[in-house]
């Protein structure tokens, strides 16, 4: 798919509805909002501000091995996007506010994510 093909060269990415400029991420191929499908493709880039996180002591199946890590949701603005604090950071300097960006990632397993780092 797209998404996992922008991921090996090292992007993440997001779509845009061309006929209202409605923002997505995770992508999705159709517009709720107009109802069209005419989308594009933008990079999340630059940084975004932590909106919310908590931190995981269960994972989903695959991911048991990653535990414990904190998920997040950063504001971009026009759109938010919901995924990893890297675990290089602290637990103490997570703070409600603080600017993050967005990498990708290896995993086990030849499995690409993407992480929230600090800029």
């Amino acid at each position: 798919n797209d998404f996992v093909s922008y991921l090996e060269q090292g992007k993440v990415m997001g779509t845009r509805c061309k006929k209202c400029n409605l923002v997505f991420f995770p992508p999705r191929a159709d517009c709720y909002q107009c109802l069209g499908s005419d989308m594009e493709w933008f990079e999340v880039s630059g940084t975004g501000e932590l909106v919310t996180f908590s931190k995981l002591q269960y994972a989903p199946v695959g991911f048991e091995q990653d535990l414990p890590y904190c998920i997040a949701l950063l504001d971009y603005g026009d759109y938010k996007v919901f995924g990893r604090i890297d675990k290089e950071i602290p637990d103490e300097e997570i703070k409600v506010g603080m600017e993050m960006k967005i990498e990708v990632r290896q995993l086990p397993e030849e499995r690409l994510t993407y992480v929230f780092t600090k800029p």
